[in-house]
């Protein structure tokens, strides 16, 4: 079997010229005899790639010196701790959004070191919408407002950055981060596991104010200290190195397809695509409010549940892979990050149309 267009959540596709490259330089990167996997992390040649994938990502996201860039490991689900442990800064409550599965995990993690102050939820509705600005309730004395600009499952995401005064916006941008260009200075912390729009699954990047790193909750560990991971580079302990380097092609690539701009213009084109064949159809069906719907993760419902192990079956046979819904809401989920090729969406757009026309 040929490479296949695959819609999972992430792990997810990456670039086709990237794997290419990388299976090049596997055995001997660069004539130094060694892989990316065997180098130590403090040598000069891993350093050089550490570095280069650093001014890439500045580059890309156009981020100021006044942020530092970490890349950890324990993925976007230990941030859901870091953040409370290093921005509560004295403060005893912080700002949550709860509009999605990772929102409410957030949530629950951040209960165990502050108060939690939700500032919106759209539960009740199934989190099928982003709850309108009249209803938020930002606390001005918070520590912090943590948001998940992109929920993965429930292909809900916000129409733009919330405006939240003086306290630090913090992001979950696991899946939408280098979807488009984003303004970093509007935020404190943005983190984001990299399996989605990155590379492979092992490393977290985490982009911080440096004014926000520094002061920690009592009794935090070593290895959850932003201060310890910036003065030392990322590097005290032994960073995922080959995820790390991975991240760095991608960057390249990216950079090489003219930068999030570009990106932007394409996955708008996707998405955009996928929901009008949605939405033209009286046979599949997508519950989320029209505005808010994500350009990276695409949920839709078939009219008959009892076809959707046959849809499943057929799409796999049209080299169509990882079409399952999410277990907690059912149905299809087509996740089109900047890997998936416009080509793979219409080979979709195609087969959901043959699909309706055999089985509708």
């Amino acid at each position: 079997m040929g490479r296949v267009y695959n819609f999972s959540a992430g792990p997810a596709m990456l670039p086709e010229p990237v794997l290419e490259r990388a299976r090049g330089e596997l055995l001997n990167w660069c004539g130094t005899g060694m892989s990316v996997m065997e180098m130590s992390h403090r040598g000069k040649s891993f350093m050089s790639i550490a570095e280069k994938a650093e001014a890439d990502l500045r580059k890309l996201m156009r981020i100021g010196a006044g942020y530092r860039i970490l890349f950890l490991q324990g993925g976007a689900s230990s941030q859901f701790a870091m953040v409370p442990m290093n921005c509560l800064r004295g403060k005893s409550s912080a700002d949550y959004f709860n509009t999605g599965a990772w929102s409410k995990k957030a949530i629950a993690e951040a209960r165990r070191f502050c108060d939690v102050n939700i500032v919106a939820t759209s539960e009740e509705s199934g989190f099928t919408t982003v709850p309108d600005k009249e209803t938020w309730q930002l606390d001005p004395e918070a520590a912090y407002v943590h948001y998940t600009p992109n929920e993965t499952i429930g292909g809900v995401e916000f129409d733009e950055i919330p405006d939240t005064g003086c306290v630090p916006l913090v992001a979950d941008m696991s899946s939408t981060i280098l979807s488009r260009p984003i303004d970093v200075s509007r935020f404190g912390v943005i983190y984001a596991g990299a399996q989605k729009n990155i590379g492979p699954a092992g490393l977290t990047i985490v982009i911080i104010r440096e004014d926000l790193i520094g002061e920690t909750l009592a009794g935090t560990p070593a290895m959850f200290d932003y201060r310890l991971h910036a003065e030392n580079g990322s590097m005290y302990n032994t960073p995922p190195t080959f995820s790390w380097y991975f991240a760095g092609l991608v960057f390249e690539w990216l950079l090489e397809q003219g930068g999030l701009e570009s990106m932007a213009e394409i996955n708008r084109r996707k998405a955009e695509k996928l929901y009008q064949a949605i939405d033209a159809s009286s046979f599949y069906s997508n519950p989320v409010e029209v505005k808010y719907r994500s350009w990276m993760n695409v949920p839709f419902t078939l009219a008959d549940a009892e076809l959707d192990s046959r849809f499943l079956e057929l799409a796999e046979q049209e080299g169509l892979h990882t079409l399952k819904g999410h277990r907690s809401v059912g149905g299809m989920r087509a996740s089109i990050y900047n890997a998936m090729p416009e080509a793979g969406v219409d080979a979709l757009i195609a087969f959901m149309q043959e699909f309706e026309r055999v089985h509708g």
